[in-house]
């Protein structure tokens, strides 16, 4: 596990779009896992930007989140599927993109779905990720287990407050998730976790001791041979 350490936010976001750039022209068809957040916002601000100058082609490529509220309606304006089409999916040309659906009358057959999915898809060349300030990755939450395929996940008190602040108080906040599990981030080819801010200073310490913490779901992608952990100055403790 490698760690990169950017003088900026904008710094961040750059490197992360140099290293999408460059897995997009090695390989016009690829197939990227994606992440929602405030982090990745300047990426794919930076890849939207590429593509109007006519630098990048997204035509043969496909995604698929990682995660979604649930139960959540798509078109509600904190679904991740809203998030994504709001700052990427409407501004660029994707083949196709997935998002698990928060609606999805019976969820672990949406999950089932998800994973042959990807699976068909061959897998993900390049997956971002980012870190919840427990060292939750994607949905996956702290525990003394983890399934490996996708599934049905409560959130833990952690999440919900870190994700409050993106709900009114006349909206329901959900309480539950779906998302990818280990073994389909794990297949990525290439993994890219973006953090920023002091809140996850503590938690990256942690994650670069070469322990593996069985309560730091993020602290599993040592096992993992090609990991890039991209933070700013913040993040890093400075």
């Amino acid at each position: 596990m490698k760690k990169v350490v950017c003088d900026t936010y904008d710094d961040l976001s750059l490197f992360a779009a140099d290293i999408f750039t460059r897995q997009l022209k090695s390989k016009a068809d690829s197939v990227f896992g994606l992440a929602t957040g405030s982090t990745p916002i300047g990426l794919y601000d930076e890849l939207v930007r590429r593509y109007n100058a006519g630098e990048i082609d997204f035509s043969n490529a496909r995604s698929f989140n990682l995660d979604e509220y649930y139960p959540i309606d798509p078109g509600h304006p904190q679904s991740y599927r809203s998030f994504m089409e709001k700052h990427l999916f409407s501004r660029v040309n994707f083949s196709s993109t997935r998002v698990l659906d928060g609606e999805a009358s019976n969820p672990h057959a949406e999950c089932a779905a998800y994973d042959a999915e990807v699976e068909a898809a061959g897998g993900i060349d390049l997956q971002l990720l980012g870190l919840g300030v427990n060292g939750h990755i994607a949905f996956i939450e702290p525990d003394t287990s983890y399934p490996l395929a996708s599934y049905l996940v409560e959130l833990a008190g952690d999440t919900l407050k870190a994700n409050s602040r993106f709900f009114t108080e006349d909206e329901k906040q959900p309480t539950s998730a779906l998302s990818a599990g280990l073994s389909t981030i794990f297949s990525s080819k290439h993994i890219m976790m973006l953090v920023t801010g002091a809140n996850k200073a503590e938690v990256i310490k942690k994650m670069f001791e070469g322990v593996v913490y069985t309560d730091i779901p993020a602290s599993l992608l040592h096992l993992h041979p090609n990991v890039t952990v991209v933070v700013d100055k913040a993040a890093n403790g400075e």
